[in-house]
């Protein structure tokens, strides 16, 4: 079904990412932050979740083209879904102190 997607879910393992710190400072940020409250790869399980256009699909050899995703070369993919903006989206959703753009 993914033929008819625009975009994608990538769900990936980021097996280089350190895996016991807990709380790290960005360089944005004056204070160190705890991992749960930041979009860093450096978690005790390090998930990744990405959102990319699709712009190719061969389903004859299983190989798919994206636009562009943040990860090294050869990280494992755990799972691909199909992006649906109708259900995916959240037109609401807020982070507090921070603007959006």
């Amino acid at each position: 079904g993914l033929e008819r997607a625009s975009h994608v879910i990538i769900l990936s393992w980021l097996h280089h990412a350190p895996r016991n710190l807990i709380v790290q400072k960005p360089r944005h940020a004056a204070d160190a932050k705890g991992v749960f409250g930041l979009r860093s790869p450096a978690r005790p399980n390090p998930v990744g979740l990405h959102v990319a256009k699709l712009v190719g699909l061969d389903i004859a050899t299983g190989h798919i083209d994206l636009d562009a995703i943040d990860v090294l070369d050869g990280t494992p993919v755990i799972d691909i879904k199909p992006y649906f903006a109708s259900t995916d989206a959240i037109s609401e959703a807020t982070v507090e102190g921070r603007e959006e753009r």
